[in-house]
């Protein structure tokens, strides 16, 4: 029999310590995005290539993934909080670079090969940082709510952060259009202050003993974890596929100036589209949790997301491509909320970092080499067809997982 706070599709909001928690990450999730929007943007009118939006990705990436799984078990032993608070403080140190480079002094001394020099300096260290952030955030969040009502923490968490993604790409194309791009980062600056705020209100301290393992012996725990624990593993995978070869974020500058023609403006709501759709679904799902047929759902969400994607790819009316993103984005959410939930059932409280690092690893890098990606099959067959196969792509994946995970249909999250 179901309790009282397993069916209040508001129980997680009354814990104050997980109110802070989702108030951060939405002011987080939409503050990186107004950064990378703008800065995506002025960087495609620098060089009028989608391979350059590519590199963005890459060089987050690769520093993200060196520094991840060590952060995984840096964060099963410190304390959370504490290491949350020192990669906002590097993020915040790299917009302060990037506000110095787009002061106009500045910006007129240097050649455009010093400005792609600084913009993926700065994002490389913003991966480095975020290597560390990311395992922390995601394990500290099971601690602030009772396991019994996981799956509503999972749907509100998503939600906040999906409400940022709405707002940080809204009103980034209407700060640059109307403040410019300098007095946007200063924006971006105080709003990551705000985020350290939010941060230090949380009194849920969660710490374990030292890990008494060899470091390289505590590290492959996580991801053996991962791997024998199938529903783990192919909840990642299908989040892994579809952003790697669905993902048309990155391309969307190009979309906004070359095929659509909309603009700045035009180009923050089609990178809103998919995160209002988000956001709606994910509001629904508090009342109705897609957790009962889990599996089944989270392969249904996953095809809607590839098919939605090859609507957006043969597009050339501006309001058919936001209803395309838009549909991707109902779809996201409810494979979200499925693997958040999965992934604060299964690991055990001490290894719950590791798995953080390894999910990060396979999902979070998964945008940034998924935008190299988009940016490398554009260069070589154009933005269109890119995209189109990209949608092709994750819709085969989702069918093999489904011809070898059909066990995993009868698991019941909720």
């Amino acid at each position: 029999m179901k309790t009282v706070a397993s069916t209040d599709p508001y129980a997680a909001l009354r814990y104050s310590d997980f109110r802070f928690f989702i108030s951060n990450t939405f002011l987080f999730s939409a503050t990186i995005l107004i950064q990378e929007v703008i800065v995506g943007y002025e960087l495609y009118k620098m060089t009028h290539d989608p391979l350059a939006l590519g590199l963005i990705g890459l060089a987050e990436v690769i520093p993200f993934i060196i520094t991840s799984i060590f952060g995984g078990y840096v964060a099963d032993q410190k304390n959370k909080i504490t290491i949350m608070h020192i990669s906002l403080v590097v993020i915040l140190l790299g917009s302060v670079i990037l506000y110095m480079a787009f002061q106009p002094s500045i910006y007129q001394a240097l050649t455009q090969t010093e400005h792609l020099i600084v913009i993926y300096s700065v994002f490389a260290l913003i991966g480095f940082a975020k290597g560390f952030y990311s395992p922390a955030s995601s394990s500290l969040k099971p601690f602030l709510v009772p396991r019994t009502i996981y799956h509503n923490s999972s749907t509100w968490s998503s939600s906040f952060w999906q409400a940022g993604s709405i707002t940080g790409p809204a009103i980034a194309g209407f700060l640059y259009a109307f403040i410019g791009l300098a007095n946007t980062l200063l924006v971006v600056i105080i709003s990551f202050v705000v985020c350290w705020i939010l941060l230090a209100m949380i009194k849920t301290r969660p710490e374990f003993p030292k890990i008494a393992t060899p470091i390289l012996e505590s590290l492959k725990e996580g991801f053996r974890f991962v791997f024998k624990t199938r529903i783990v593993l192919y909840a990642i995978s299908l989040d892994l596929f579809s952003v790697l070869f669905g993902g048309v974020v990155a391309l969307l500058p190009v979309f906004a100036e070359d095929i659509l023609k909309v603009g700045p403006e035009g180009l923050g709501l089609l990178r809103a589209a998919p995160s209002i759709g988000s956001l709606l679904t994910m509001f629904a799902m508090a009342y109705y949790p897609p957790t009962h047929n889990a599996w089944r759902n989270m392969l249904v969400a996953v095809a809607g997301f590839g098919v939605f994607t090859l609507l957006f790819a043969v597009s050339t009316n501006f309001l058919f491509s936001c209803a395309a993103l838009f549909g991707t984005g109902v779809f996201d959410s409810i494979s979200v909320i499925i693997r958040q939930t999965i992934l604060q059932i299964y690991p055990p409280d001490e290894m719950r970092g590791r798995v953080a690092a390894v999910n990060g690893i396979f999902v979070s890098s998964s945008n940034e080499l998924g935008a190299f990606e988009s940016g490398v099959m554009a260069k070589a067959f154009g933005t269109v067809p890119s995209v189109i196969m990209g949608g092709v792509l994750t819709i085969v994946v989702v069918t093999w997982i489904y011809l070898r995970s059909k066990d995993l249909f009868s698991v019941r999250l909720s």
